[in-house]
């Protein structure tokens, strides 16, 4: 079993960073790969970022790449994202996601077919 818990959200300016972290707790963090996943209000869910077991390949949607980068330290069972030139429509509910094996982009942007789910934290972007 693995726990995941979000934290960092909160209310910024647009063109302001924002960093969240996910602190992961169980057995064998170092064997997942971490994803990102994003909620606005009324809106799907989307995928945002995933970085593999090893940090080597990492995965990022269209709409943050060049803004947001994903990074992980095995040593701290953390997984971060690094959000820069923060826009309002990135405000939604950031949810930190873990599979054990990530082969494609299409599997990377599958909710439904990861392993473990946080719960989430609220990053709202004023205009």
């Amino acid at each position: 079993q693995v726990q995941l818990v979000e934290s960092g959200g909160g209310l910024v300016q647009a063109g302001d960073s924002l960093r969240l972290s996910c602190a992961a707790s169980g057995s064998a963090f170092s064997r997942y790969d971490m994803g990102w996943f994003r909620q606005a209000p009324g809106k799907e869910r989307e995928f945002v970022t995933v970085i593999s077991w090893s940090g080597t390949r990492k995965y990022y949607a269209d709409s943050v790449k060049g803004r947001f980068t994903v990074s992980r330290d095995g040593a701290k069972n953390t997984v971060y994202l690094q959000m820069n030139s923060l826009e309002p429509d990135d405000t939604g509910v950031y949810y930190c996601t873990a599979r054990s094996e990530i082969l494609t982009l299409v599997e990377a942007s599958d909710w439904n077919g990861m392993d473990y789910w946080g719960k989430g934290t609220l990053v709202t972007v004023s205009s």
